[in-house]
């Protein structure tokens, strides 16, 4: 990536492996505010074209494609739809936050680095975040897409991250990386090196972790030694989601001017993968 760029870029970007557009990078997604704007990747699709996101689907309105969302930031909504609250549950409350564009810092067909802030009640941001995206081509049928986010608390005081999960409501630990893919006829498989299945493999950590569909793979690992203590969110059966759980059995407490980091670098495969080559292919994605 070599080309700065300034400013706001109010045109979707798009991104390419081996000469194939394979992302598009949406900076102000068309969506209402209580879905909490963000800029999101979608379509991505495999090298083949197979789409492998999916964005504000009828069933999670807030679902966008790929991205980072938080439910509770200081008690504000980056997520999008309802809020739940401890001894109350899901409730609709005005308190949704917007991820808003500031500038790339670099920006060029393989990926970009971009400066963002998160603004809540129109005042200053709650926080400022660097997001790194990258492109790698790993095979003739598989690519790595490889997003690091540092969230920085800018304020003179303590802000903590929280989830449904540190509010009260058990194995929804959702917030932070989120990746929606696209609902098929039937529920995708998900395994990881030991185990298999929903059940198996939600609210646990793992070095990586493949959902596998109609026709694409997915394999996600947590690249830094903080994301491979994060336990995997996962569903497969009410729609198919993967995420990485900042504040899975407390909140993530992020002292005044420090900085929170986490990168999942994920790969994009054409077709069924088994263990043996889903951990080759992640280990060459992490590794270059």
């Amino acid at each position: 990536m070599t080309r700065t760029l300034s400013g706001l870029v109010t045109v979707p970007l798009t991104l390419t492996c081996a000469g194939r557009p394979v992302a598009r990078y949406e900076l102000r997604p068309d969506v209402e505010r209580r879905l909490s704007p963000r800029p999101c990747l979608h379509p991505v699709t495999t090298l083949a074209g197979t789409p492998v996101t999916e964005f504000a689907p009828a069933d999670h309105a807030h679902h966008l494609g790929v991205g980072v969302a938080v439910p509770d930031v200081a008690g504000r909504n980056f997520w999008g739809g309802r809020t739940y609250v401890r001894d109350r549950g899901p409730t609709e409350l005005d308190n949704h936050g917007e991820q808003r564009h500031r500038e790339f810092k670099l920006c060029d067909p393989d990926g970009f680095v971009e400066d963002l802030d998160w603004i809540a009640d129109g005042s200053e941001p709650l926080l400022r975040e660097r997001r790194t995206v990258a492109v790698t081509p790993l095979a003739d049928d598989a690519w790595a897409l490889d997003l690091t986010f540092s969230l920085t608390n800018p304020s003179d005081a303590e802000l903590s991250i929280g989830s449904p999960a540190t509010n009260g409501r058990p194995g929804a630990a959702y917030g932070g990386f989120f990746w929606r893919a696209p609902k098929g006829a039937a529920a995708p498989a998900v395994f990881t090196a030991t185990d298999e299945g929903e059940a198996a493999v939600h609210g646990r950590t793992a070095d990586w972790l493949a959902m596998a569909g109609g026709g694409w793979t997915l394999v996600f690992a947590g690249a830094t030694a903080e994301t491979r203590r994060d336990p995997w969110f996962v569903r497969t059966d009410e729609y198919p989601g993967v995420g990485s759980s900042l504040a899975s059995t407390s909140r993530l407490a992020v002292a005044a001017g420090g900085t929170a980091v986490r990168r999942v670098v994920t790969v994009v495969a054409d077709g069924a993968l088994d263990r043996a080559r889903a951990s080759a292919l992640v280990r060459k994605a992490v590794s270059a």
